[in-house]
């Protein structure tokens, strides 16, 4: 069995992208000063999986609700949209659990917050931006 082209594309643009974000937004994250270099490579990797599953099941749960068969055609664009709509609330969720409530980890003063909510502004950019790219490459891929 082989992943439709669609998925396929969207894998293979927000892996990396993920993985270059949670590099280039670790120093906004205390980690980036106390921890080691193991550390800091051991964060990056599993956060980036961690975002990997999130997308995985965000856009699981969208093709659920929204999306009937052949999704990729009929109902790609509110597939998308629900997907990093899920995936960004899912995340805001887990920086105020893991930031406020657990203490798993902290944002330098640096950090910029989104008001009302406290969360961090770098990953609700990324659960914008890394879809929004991974989706815009998938598209191409819709008619194959």
């Amino acid at each position: 069995m082989t992943l439709h082209p669609v998925l396929t594309r969207y894998f293979l643009i927000i892996a990396p992208a993920h993985l270059l974000w949670e590099f280039l937004h670790l120093p906004l994250y205390t980690l980036w000063d106390t921890g080691s270099v193991g550390e800091i490579l051991f964060a990056i990797v599993h956060c980036t999986g961690g975002d990997l599953l999130i997308a995985s099941g965000a856009l699981a749960l969208a093709i659920v609700v929204l999306g009937q068969r052949p999704w990729q055609e009929q109902h790609f664009l509110r597939v998308a949209i629900a997907a990093t709509v899920f995936g960004l609330l899912y995340t805001m969720f887990s920086e105020w659990l893991n930031v406020d409530i657990r203490r798993s980890w902290a944002y330098k003063e640096s950090m910029p917050l989104v008001p009302l909510f406290g969360t961090g502004l770098t990953p609700v950019l990324q659960w914008l931006m890394v879809p929004a790219l991974g989706f815009w490459f998938a598209r191409k891929a819709r008619s194959q």
